[in-house]
Order: structure tokens, then C-alpha cells, then sequence
């Protein structure tokens, strides 16, 4: 008898998932939105049937079995959700989740109210995911433009600033020769390329 089925039994465990990490974020997030249907639905009924308790007086919890569930989202609206939630990246699936259950514990919504809840949490990711590209993206072009640094370390190496030179010319030579002076501003020290010898 060979042992080596025995062995092999944590082959799957190892292997990667052959799904791609938009369909797992996508099941993770509408698992999470069915999940917090279902809990909202729950509460709904345990708050009838405390209302019903008290109007009535008598406790027959014990003798209904418990419903199922009466509320799910049209096929439509499935669709929509699933369509926005594959646009979030999977770094963005923690977060969002996090903030629907947050937003889930402040404002405990009807169940008709949880898939707009989860949408507006969905759209927040979104413009988050958004701004954040952006600033990414300006960042990147920041560090690709050529330093201001740089570029003087090379001007520097060619150049070289003489601001006491005595063959500057002023302001009073140029008006008694007659002359126009150059475009430049005097204020400015005159710059001049190395000789190279």
C-alpha cells in the first residue's frame, strides 16, 4: 500500500488561487454586503418582536421558528454593486469594508437601506482611490523632473560668476560712450564660460 495519497492531502493548501485578486475582492465584498443584510434583517425582526412582547404581553418566541430571509437585491442592482465593486483595488478592500461596518453600528439602517449604505461606502473608496492616483501621480512627476540642484552643479562646472570683475561695465560708462546697455539686468553678476585651455 503506497503512502503517497496520504502525503498529498495539503497539496491544494499550498497551490496558489487561481483567481484573480479583483473576483476575490468582488466575493469578499458582496459576501460582506449579504452578510450585513442578513444581520440587519435580525435586528429588524428581534425589534418587531420586542414591540409585539410589549404590546401584547406574552412571549411566543419560543414556539415560531425563525423566518427566512424576505429581503434580496434585484438582479439589477446586483449587477451594479458587483460592477463597482470590482473597481476596487484589493489594498482598498480592508478599509471599505471596515467603514460600511462602522457606518453599519452608527446609523443600524432598515434592510432596505444596507445596499445604499454599502454604495455610498463603495463610491467614498473610489474618490479616495482617485485622489490618492493623483497625488501619486504628481509625486512621480516631481521626482522625474530634473532637480533644480542638478542643474546648477552642471551650470557651475561650465560657468563661472565674477560679480567684481573689473571689466564689468556700469551704468555711467554706457551713458558716456552713448551706448545702449545690454538687456540684462545690472543688478545681476555677468556671467562667463571658463576659457578652457
Amino acid at each position: 500500500m503506497s503512502l503517497i495519497p496520504w502525503l498529498r492531502w495539503n497539496e491544494a493548501l499550498t497551490r496558489p488561487s487561481s483567481r484573480s485578486p479583483a473576483e476575490m475582492v468582488l466575493d469578499t465584498l458582496m459576501m460582506e454586503l449579504v452578510g450585513q443584510m442578513r444581520e440587519a434583517e435580525r435586528q429588524q425582526r428581534e425589534r418587531s418582536n420586542a414591540v409585539r412582547k410589549i404590546c401584547t404581553g406574552v412571549d411566543y418566541s419560543w414556539l415560531a421558528s425563525t423566518p427566512r430571509a424576505t429581503y434580496d437585491l434585484s438582479p439589477g442592482e446586483r449587477l451594479q454593486l458587483e460592477d463597482v465593486c470590482a473597481k476596487i483595488h484589493p489594498s482598498y478592500c480592508g478599509p471599505a469594508i471596515l467603514r460600511f461596518r462602522q457606518l453599519m453600528a452608527e446609523q443600524e439602517p432598515e434592510v432596505q437601506e444596507v445596499s445604499r449604505l454599502f454604495r455610498s461606502v463603495l463610491q467614498e473608496v473610489l474618490e479616495r482611490m482617485k485622489q490618492e492616483e493623483e497625488a501619486h501621480k504628481l509625486t512621480r512627476q516631481w521626482s522625474l523632473r530634473p532637480r533644480g540642484s542638478q542643474a546648477l552643479a552642471t551650470f557651475r562646472t561650465r560657468a563661472r560668476i565674477s560679480p567684481f570683475a573689473s571689466d564689468i561695465r556700469t551704468i555711467s560708462e554706457d551713458v558716456e560712450r552713448d551706448a545702449r546697455p545690454p538687456p540684462r539686468t545690472w543688478s545681476m553678476p555677468e556671467f562667463r564660460a571658463l576659457k578652457e585651455d
